[in-house]
């Protein structure tokens, strides 16, 4: 809860800016934005309002979308000495220890419950004072009556066929209204008060008929119903509120422009006296579920201001606009997925598939209650085959199984070398008596020693480390978590799939880095060699608060024949460690003759 509501407020500082940039356009492009235009890119800002609750991320067409504020999103994380319950000794030729340590997340602190109950209070009070509205407009509805004059009805039947509506839309007058307004999305009505149609003149009542017909014609309804959904979700977001009344207001303008459009130019100023002469007569009164004709008297100056300056945009103009309305289209979907909070926590992969070779299989019974993937890719074959595609495009933290770039990333950059990667023991105790004693590179990748790693990330950088992980094209390559502790349930995240595909790249070198440092990396990692068949492999568990969440095993197998490269993911709530992701890989390649 605590993740989610920093990242709601981060998406609400960004509105911020956001909703600047949309009124600075504004006022750039008065003269050749109209009023409809407006109002759409509006529309678009409400369609933004909703990205942050999609169950699902969001991909913007800029890569340089900002990222600030990621540093606060990710606890830095805490090594806890715990050793590994149900450690497994003598399994898979001795090398799928868990040597790992446990990280405390308290991602659903007493903070994150207290903003989000402030957020929920507010939401609640927000919606019943609009249900209030709703109720009250009810009330209104139930006390009309079909209107009964000839006159009036012919006239109501005249303007729809000269707005173009087909529909059947009922007409109502009452008592206890004193403003016409349109109400329904699916089965619209307009009431319309009796005392306008006592005392307007026909003119009048066909104006005033055709403004809340334009209403309909526009869905406008439908809008206002999303905007009042975003009033209670947004409720504590001033800018927010100001940018829903000049949405409003625009709305006002545009449907004055649409009546406009069908009038002759004699009958502009007709509308605007019809206007005025309405709003000194009533009192003002609103509706947030239902078009209205008057809203405000600051509203109408800016509607007959609109009126008098009206003039049939050109071509030209109309070409103008569209072009303007596209590139704040571009620009809102390109910034929206600093705007998925979904998406920041639950990243997936974006795989093309459409030139590859994937065969999909059942691999439950491996996996048995445990939510879970596997990825194997056949290199000479150019083969895939892939158990729970939803899952393998699921980017999550690597653990201990980033340390095989993360050597890599050593080596190029001449901190150690193949021949010389000897680091001295500082002294001081750790959870496993396998990291208190000097190390090399091979030793510190078989043990997974994290003071190793450590040391070498800290001697790195993060501007370097950045540099490298963006290079590879390693997963989100987001190393703005703790340096200590980045890849442990932390900000760097990567899916089975990208697991595979990496490998593959460093199997191949397409990194272009030193073939002996390849080479050192993959001597690290090698687990077992026989006559015909070598295993590469490293191992990894996510423990977060004391329990095995997240377990990795991902590697590579070489028979003389084939190259297979694999890994393999399981997830669950407790012993979801990388020694059973290994026996569950070496299980299905053992199964499938890939493994002795």
């Amino acid at each position: 809860m605590f993740l989610f509501m920093i990242r709601f407020l981060i998406c609400n500082i960004y509105l911020c800016g956001v909703i600047g940039i949309l009124f600075l356009l504004k006022h750039i492009c008065r003269k050749t934005l109209p009023p409809r235009r407006q109002y759409h890119i509006w529309l678009l800002f409400l369609c933004l309002l909703a990205v942050p609750f999609l169950p699902f991320s969001l991909k913007g067409i800029w890569e340089w979308v900002p990222t600030m504020g990621n540093s606060f999103l990710f606890s830095k994380t805490t090594a806890v000495p715990t050793s590994n319950i149900g450690e497994t000794k003598d399994f898979a030729l001795n090398f799928a220890n868990d040597f790992t340590v446990s990280v405390n997340q308290d991602s659903d602190s007493f903070l994150g419950w207290f903003l989000a109950s402030i957020w929920l209070c507010g939401m609640i009070i927000t919606a019943i004072k609009l249900c209030r509205s709703y109720l009250h407009l009810r009330t209104l509805e139930t006390s009309a009556l079909p209107v009964q004059n000839d006159n009036v009805r012919q006239l109501f039947v005249s303007c729809l066929q000269e707005c173009g509506i087909t529909k059947e839309i009922p007409i109502f007058s009452t008592a206890f209204l004193r403003t016409p307004i349109l109400v329904g999305v699916w089965k619209p009505r307009i009431y319309i008060p009796i005392s306008i149609m006592n005392d307007s003149s026909e003119e009048d009542l066909r104006l005033i008929m055709m403004h809340e017909l334009a209403h309909e014609k526009h869905k406008d309804n439908l809008v206002n119903h999303f905007i009042n959904l975003a009033g209670i979700v947004y409720w504590f977001h001033p800018f927010v509120g100001f940018a829903f009344k000049e949405m409003r207001s625009i709305q006002e303008i545009a449907c004055d422009e649409a009546v406009l459009e069908m009038l002759d130019m004699p009958q502009h100023l007709e509308y605007g006296n019809t206007l005025l002469r309405f709003a000194e007569r009533n009192a003002l009164e609103t509706f947030p579920a239902a078009a209205s004709l008057i809203n405000s008297k600051k509203q109408m100056k800016r509607r007959i201001l609109h009126i008098v300056q009206y003039e049939m945009p050109t071509k030209k103009k109309q070409r103008k606009s569209i072009c303007i309305l596209v590139s704040a289209a571009l620009f809102l979907w390109g910034i929206s997925p600093a705007f998925s909070i979904y998406g920041a926590e639950q990243d997936q992969y974006d795989w093309n598939t459409t030139s590859q070779n994937i065969t999909s299989v059942d691999l439950s019974t491996y996996f048995g209650d445990d939510e879970g993937s596997f990825v194997l890719y056949d290199l000479e074959e150019d083969a895939w085959q892939i158990y729970n595609m939803e899952q393998a495009e699921k980017r999550i933290s690597p653990d201990s199984t980033y340390k095989i770039y993360d050597a890599l990333f050593a080596l190029e950059e001449g901190i150690i070398t193949p021949d010389h990667s000897f680091m001295a023991w500082d002294g001081q105790a750790n959870p496993f008596s396998a990291w208190n004693a000097d190390q090399t590179l091979s030793s510190a990748m078989a043990a997974s020693v994290n003071w190793y790693f450590q040391t070498l990330d800290a001697q790195l950088g993060s501007d370097c480390l950045a540099a490298y992980f963006q290079k590879i094209g390693y997963g989100n390559g987001d190393v703005t978590g703790d340096i200590s502790s980045y890849w442990m349930e932390s900000s760097l995240k990567i899916s089975p799939i990208e697991q595979v595909e990496l490998l593959t790249k460093l199997y191949q070198n397409e990194f272009d880095f030193a073939p002996e440092n390849i080479e050192a990396v993959k001597e690290a990692i090698q687990l077992s060699a026989s006559s015909d068949t070598a295993l590469y492999g490293k191992t990894g568990t996510g423990r977060v608060n004391g329990e095995d969440i997240n377990g990795w095993f991902v590697g590579s197998v070489e028979d003389g024949q084939h190259t297979y490269i694999f890994a393999c993911n399981i997830q669950s709530d407790a012993n979801a460690t990388g020694s059973r992701a290994s026996g569950i890989a070496l299980s299905i390649l053992s199964d499938q003759h890939i493994l002795p």
